[in-house]
């Protein structure tokens, strides 16, 4: 963990000094430093002071790099296709547990062919348009501001019948990690 150079990107950023740090903590310059270039950890009594005075909470220095908030512009989202041809796929964003997508549908087409099953779970918002979702012996007609949501494990199905394009909002989580699995 990079907690020292979190701190002093922080601090460095909001433009605090190490000597108000100290001021505000008690601490003296020399600990500060040592903290700052990671030569020693202080304890969470101490890291809980530093928090408060560069006005961050206790848990935002603890974050790992990948773990703190990830942005993905509009014009930099992956897009991939799948299920049919006419399903384009925007990948929005994620964390090792939940992934968001936004799928757009043009008429016709679907997820595939036939329901399919994975592990997780979904949650789906239709953006604009209409599709029918079916899981099991479930079929229903969706307009858009509908959503829905099912435990992925069991086959589903999503397709376009009408003769305008669809757009798709779904959340995806599942309980293992999906580091590797590109978004």
């Amino acid at each position: 963990m990079d907690l020292g150079s979190n701190i002093r990107t922080i601090r460095k950023r909001k433009g605090i000094t190490i000597a108000s740090i100290c001021a505000a903590t008690g601490l003296s310059q020399g600990f500060m430093s040592q903290v700052e270039n990671d030569k020693t950890s202080p304890s969470i009594a101490t890291l809980e002071q530093i928090a408060q005075a560069l006005d961050v909470p206790l848990a935002y220095l603890l974050l790992k790099k990948e773990e703190r908030m990830q942005v993905v512009r509009k014009e930099e989202r992956r897009r991939t296709s799948g299920g049919t041809e006419q399903v384009d796929i925007s990948h929005i964003g994620r964390t090792p547990h939940l992934r968001m997508t936004l799928i757009d549908l043009a008429p016709g087409a679907s997820s595939g062919d036939t329901p399919h099953a994975h592990e997780g779970e979904e949650i789906h918002m239709i953006v604009s348009g209409s599709v029918t979702a079916q899981q099991g012996e479930d079929v229903y007609d969706l307009h858009e501001g509908d959503t829905f949501s099912w435990n992925a494990c069991v086959p589903h199905r999503v397709w376009n019948d009408s003769d305008k394009p669809a757009v798709v909002l779904i959340a995806v989580y599942t309980d293992s990690k999906r580091d590797a699995e590109p978004i």
